[in-house]
């Protein structure tokens, strides 16, 4: 069996598609399989994103491109998806990436209520989430707004280590308003976006009303969260993996 051959058959036991990570993970360990290079997942990247039996969901997110059709219709982006379907898969497809990411990293995950039964791939995310019920950690006028936060890490104190907002298409500085009422706690704070908004980002940042918060925010595009997803997945040891 060859290198995409092998590829085909992880990709094939995960539903005729996968995420990188995913298939780091499993089709290295496929055997009778020659991989005969010191960077083999260099070679998987390769293969998904240069031949034609493969296609690109999302950044990270690959499948058969003969199964193109049952695939986006399993995952609720069929090929004739209204702009809103494709808006909820965006949003909670990164939101699924960074929680997996969290849980990797051993803190605990939440996202909001009303978030909880949207589909991460074929999984809820209240599948996925360590965190039923938000930890009270301060004021509850404080917490009813730390609830709406698109992704809580909570770390083994029950505090907050970092806030992640996904914005796919929302007003960036509506997120920025909401990590300013938590500016006296140590949270990370994270926006994750298409990279092509890292200007407008930044420009809202910049803005003199951010100031106590400028050195607290962090831009995380598509592309770096499906990659630190697939290193950490494939990781033995998820705490030595680039951190967010």
């Amino acid at each position: 069996m060859n290198q995409q051959e092998a590829v085909i058959l992880a990709m094939k036991a995960n539903g005729n598609y996968a995420t990188l990570g995913h298939l780091y993970r499993t089709a290295l360990k496929i055997p009778d399989v020659r991989w005969g290079t010191k960077t083999p997942f260099a070679s998987i990247r390769r293969i998904v994103q240069t031949n034609p039996a493969f296609f690109k969901i999302k950044p990270g997110l690959w499948a058969l491109e003969e199964e193109r059709e049952s695939v986006l219709k399993k995952l609720a982006i069929p090929i004739t998806a209204s702009s809103a379907k494709v808006e909820l898969f965006n949003h909670t497809y990164y939101q699924g990436l960074i929680v997996e990411i969290g849980n990797l990293r051993n803190f605990k995950t939440f996202v909001p209520h009303q978030d909880k039964n949207q589909k991460f791939l074929e999984m809820k995310l209240t599948e996925i989430t360590t965190v039923k019920e938000f930890h009270s950690f301060t004021y509850e006028n404080l917490l009813r707004r730390a609830r709406t936060v698109d992704v809580t890490w909570f770390n083994s104190r029950g505090f907050p280590d970092a806030f992640f907002e996904v914005e796919h298409s929302t007003d960036i500085q509506n997120s920025l308003l909401k990590f300013m009422e938590f500016q006296d706690f140590r949270i990370k704070f994270r926006i994750v976006a298409d990279s092509a908004r890292f200007k407008e980002y930044e420009a809202k940042l910049r803005q003199a009303a951010f100031a106590p918060i400028y050195s607290l925010v962090e831009f995380v595009d598509y592309d770096n969260l499906s990659n630190l997803h697939a290193k950490i997945t494939a990781s033995v040891n998820a705490q030595d993996s680039t951190k967010l």
